[in-house]
């Protein structure tokens, strides 16, 4: 029981993390069914951005099986115990579908944190909470883009984005605002298409900037944020609040003309 509870305040610690991983979960396993289910009318290139997608995601998942083996207090219970060969079973594309167990434990976790303890969590590290957004936001994007834009243009005469790797390729440099020029779309679709990359690009790494900055003016002398503990943040908060009823009492006798006489050693 108190290595499962250590287990789980590890993986607290960096709920940014948690709640990118269960996102990109859910981004794969609609994936999986825009694939393998028949009757969705997807054309050949379009499968194919959703399985270049998909091995992007293999890289994510395998890094974070990794991140939690390193981190587990048993490596040995983790792998057993706590089902990590399940998680690294889950990470290859042939059995993508073990990935559920992924889904499974996230939610418990944050369902026994809860959302008020969660969006603490996540705005006590706002900076690596923007870091995973912006990655999620950006692997949407590309493959909504990429799989749009083949609609207009793989079949449009002397189109130059005609596979799923054109179009993720096209979707990276225009999200980018790189623009090389090398791929481009001629339908007035795929036109659309861009300006919603060229639009969102600018808008994602626009607030990326914002947040990173405001992290690194927010920490004195560059120190890195101490990490999450559930139990330091409840202390913490009953301090607060304490802190604020002593204060709403001084402030309540100054207004009544009683003299609160002089201040304990050590006190406010």
């Amino acid at each position: 029981m108190a290595n499962s509870t250590a287990q789980t305040t590890s993986e607290m610690a960096n709920p940014a993390r948690e709640v990118f991983i269960f996102a990109i979960t859910l981004v794969s396993f609609a994936n999986m069914i825009l694939l393998y289910v028949p009757g969705i009318p997807l054309s050949s290139s379009q499968r194919e951005v959703l399985r270049i997608v998909d091995g992007i995601l293999t890289l994510f998942f395998i890094i974070d099986f990794l991140l939690r083996l390193r981190a587990a207090p048993s490596k040995r219970r983790y792998m057993l115990h706590e089902r990590g060969w399940l998680d690294l079973l889950g990470s290859l594309p042939l059995l993508r579908v073990l990935r559920v167990f992924r889904l499974v434990r996230a939610w418990s976790i944050m369902r026994q944190y809860g959302p008020r303890r969660m969006a603490r969590l996540l705005l006590r590290d706002r900076a690596q909470s923007a870091l995973y957004l912006i990655a999620l936001l950006v692997i949407l994007v590309l493959e909504s883009a990429g799989t749009m834009v083949l609609r207009f243009e793989a079949d449009a005469p002397g189109a130059n984005i005609v596979t799923g790797g054109d179009a993720l390729w096209w979707g990276i440099v225009t999200v980018t605002t790189v623009g090389y020029g090398d791929e481009y779309p001629i339908t007035a679709g795929g036109r659309v298409v861009g300006v919603f990359l060229l639009l969102t690009g600018v808008i994602l790494f626009a607030t990326l900037s914002g947040f990173l900055a405001n992290a690194f003016l927010s920490e004195p002398g560059g120190d890195a944020a101490p990490p999450a503990d559930p139990a330091r943040d409840e202390v913490l908060a009953l301090l607060r609040t304490q802190q604020e009823e002593i204060r709403a009492l001084h402030a309540r006798l100054d207004a009544l003309g009683i003299d609160r006489g002089p201040p304990p050693s050590g006190g406010p």
